[in-house]
């Protein structure tokens, strides 16, 4: 049984280009990388909760951070990669509800101070 998703691969050619590491990633144990392991529609989630979810089982991934590397090389238009939330090509601090305004959005009817 491996003790590892990388074990067997070369980690001299892993330090080449990202897309020769996203190769070898390729090749990993599944057992050891969650996104295979759990249903991969969790970190495509549209409910927080389940982006909260897949962040979560990305820490200690052994390749949490070629994910994430790849993720903004590729721009990824939405999802978690690498423990991340990815929106329109951006790491985002956390995903938004559906319905729920920006919160730099300015209200349409602003409230009157003193009336009532």
């Amino acid at each position: 049984m491996a003790n590892s998703a990388l074990d067997g691969l070369d980690r001299d050619a892993m330090g080449a280009s990202l897309r020769t590491q996203h190769d070898h990633a390729k090749n990993a144990n599944d057992a050891f990388l969650p996104c295979r392991s759990f249903d991969p529609e969790l970190w495509f989630g549209e409910s927080t909760a389940d982006v909260e979810v897949a962040k979560a089982h990305c820490t200690g991934c052994p390749v949490q951070q070629l994910c994430l590397a790849g993720a903004l090389e590729r721009r990824e238009p939405w999802g978690v990669w690498g423990g991340q939330v990815f929106l329109q090509g951006a790491v985002v601090a956390r995903k938004r509800g559906p319905g729920r305004p920006r919160k730099d959005e300015v209200t349409a009817y602003p409230r009157s101070v003193g009336t009532g």
